[in-house]
């Protein structure tokens, strides 16, 4: 039986953040980030361990007023139908019913059954004009985005 651990990222699990975002970076499916970036970034970041090995990533971007964005969420090839992904994104949602803020959630993605599984609803990305103007103004199928926004909300 493994041993699942989900945290807060720290210092040491830069490099592996950054080999785990390559890989789909490659594969245009999330944007690539480098070392700089996510050591920046990195109290945005929750990491999913398994017998001491990070096997995978997910970070949280606020874009004020209760606005946060699912990104960079990705789980090693070889650990993909593991549940790694939903023990890091109810390790996020639990934080935010904890603080029982009212909060909107939003994710750009091709996993769109994923999220709703966990609750989030398809919605338009136009919902986020923030998104568009400071990521997807830089990326190269900003014209032809097939990417579904999705959206969970919590209220106290």
């Amino acid at each position: 039986m493994s041993d699942f651990v989900v945290r807060h990222a720290e210092l040491k699990d830069v490099s592996r953040i950054c080999e785990l975002l390559k890989i789909y970076s490659e594969q245009h499916i999330v944007l690539a980030r480098d070392e700089a970036d996510v050591t920046f970034y990195l109290k945005n970041f929750t990491v999913c361990e398994i017998d001491g090995r990070v096997e995978g990533c997910s970070a949280l971007r606020d874009f004020g007023n209760g606005l946060y964005e699912v990104r960079s969420l990705v789980v090693a090839p070889d650990k993909k139908g593991m549940g790694i992904g939903r023990k890091m994104i109810d390790f996020q949602l639990k934080v935010f019913r904890q603080a029982a803020e009212s909060v909107r959630i939003f994710a750009l993605t091709y996993q769109v059954e994923f999220f709703r599984k966990m609750g989030f609803e398809v919605v338009e990305k136009e919902l986020f004009p923030e998104k568009i103007w400071s990521d997807c103004i830089k990326c190269a199928k900003r014209e032809k985005c097939d990417e579904i926004a999705v959206l969970y909300e919590i209220k106290p």
